[in-house]
Parts: structure tokens; C-alpha cells; sequence
């Protein structure tokens, strides 16, 4: 009787299988390790430091972890900071980098969600006149519409993020119907 052989699997890179579970490793270890930093520091605002000369700004986005009753109020669209270059023309900086909806790992593990970005939801102009500003917007099929909470949170959002500058006190969006639940 032939007596049945046991193969053994022979891998031809033991070295790069052992590396790649390192990496591995160390990888998961080293999210864990951040997470549990982020979290330990008890902000209310997580930053992010650019290493970018010029201001911080804060952009205003909903946390859905501060809203434990699932209220879509806008007292929990909070701000996060970033800093940026000092430009001439702030407000439209801002509000560019809002809709960029750019929220690292750390923010968004902090609760922190966007309804951006959308590449066709832009901002067209600003203009401000006496303390009013007004943004406009193009028409996006879809983006401005489904239901009054989520338009809600995206007009505080922009509109936050716009009033943390002095000389804004009102804002006012073009087209007037374009947030429309």
C-alpha cells in the first residue's frame, strides 16, 4: 500500500511574507495608537495644523456624535481649524475649503460628517456690500434638494463658516431657491 505523502507549502519569499505581516503590524498598531491620542486630548476642536504660515480659520461641519437624539440642529455643526496661507480674500477661501468636505480620519472618528464635496458645487462669486454677504452658487441637479435637515446642515455650515469673519454679519445665497428642501 502506498502510503500518503504530506505536503508542505514551500513559500518561495518567506522574507517579504514576514516584512509584509510587520508592516501590518505596526501599521494597525500605529492607528490604534493615534486614535487613542486624538481621543485623550479632549478638545472640542480638532486641529490640523498645516504647517502653513498664515491664519487659522475654523470650518463648520455636523457632528453626529455630539447629536446623540439625532436632532440635525445646528448647534451641532461645530467647527474644526485649519490654517492657511493669509490671502486678500478670506471669506471665499473659507468657504472653498469647506466645500472641499477635506476631514481627516481623526475628525471624522470625533464624530465630524460633510455633505461635501461635490465637484459641480462651487462657489461662483461673493460679494460683500454693507456687512451682507452674498455667495453664489451654481445649480447642481439633486445636491441642494433631500429633505429640510440635510439642507439645513449644509446652510449652516456655509454660513457658520462665514460669519466667524467681523465683517460679515448676514448671509444671503444666489440663486434665493437654490436650498430649497
Amino acid at each position: 500500500m502506498a502510503r500518503k505523502r504530506k505536503r508542505r507549502i514551500k513559500f518561495k519569499y518567506p522574507n517579504i511574507l514576514i516584512s509584509g505581516l510587520v508592516l501590518l503590524i505596526v501599521l494597525t498598531a500605529g492607528i490604534y495608537l493615534g486614535a487613542a491620542l486624538f481621543s485623550a486630548g479632549g478638545s472640542e476642536e480638532p486641529v490640523l495644523s498645516e504647517q502653513l504660515d498664515g491664519r487659522g480659520i475654523k470650518l463648520y461641519y455636523y457632528n453626529r456624535l455630539k447629536d446623540k437624539d439625532k436632532t440635525f440642529s445646528d448647534r451641532y455643526v461645530l467647527p474644526i481649524t485649519r490654517k492657511v496661507l493669509a490671502t486678500k480674500t478670506p471669506v471665499q477661501d473659507a468657504i472653498g475649503l469647506l466645500l472641499k468636505g477635506e476631514l481627516t480620519w481623526q475628525e471624522r472618528s470625533a464624530g465630524f460628517e460633510t455633505e461635501f464635496p461635490n465637484p459641480d458645487f462651487k462657489l461662483k462669486s461673493a460679494k460683500l456690500k454693507n456687512g451682507v454677504l452674498t455667495l453664489e452658487f451654481p445649480e447642481v441637479p439633486g445636491f441642494t434638494s433631500g429633505g429640510s435637515a440635510r439642507i439645513g446642515l449644509i446652510m449652516t455650515s456655509i454660513i457658520k463658516t462665514a460669519k466667524q469673519f467681523p465683517e460679515v454679519r448676514e448671509v444671503k445665497f444666489e440663486p434665493e431657491y437654490l436650498f430649497q428642501p
